[in-house]
């Protein structure tokens, strides 16, 4: 039984892996080198799952109408 509670612990309490955190940012209209954060993608799950969120994210904020700045997904964690 103390072995059961011990794994699951550890399966619980497991970090993400920072190669399956992916971030969505955007320009501005005024500044296309722009790189805002919006989100980051870090759920404990594999790599396809955050992958699959941000760019499922990133088509539907684009899709939007009137929408004036590029979204794009980006492997890792926010950087400037």
């Amino acid at each position: 039984m103390s072995l059961y509670v011990a794994s699951l612990f550890i399966a619980v309490s497991a970090p993400t892996l920072a190669s399956d955190v992916y971030t969505l940012y955007r320009n501005s209209p005024a500044d296309s080198s722009m790189r805002a954060h919006i989100a980051t993608f870090d759920a404990d799950e594999n790599n396809p799952y955050n992958q699959e969120n941000c760019w499922l994210t990133q088509r539907l904020f684009a899709q939007q109408n009137g929408v004036q700045v590029r979204f794009w997904c980006e492997k890792g964690h926010f950087r400037q």
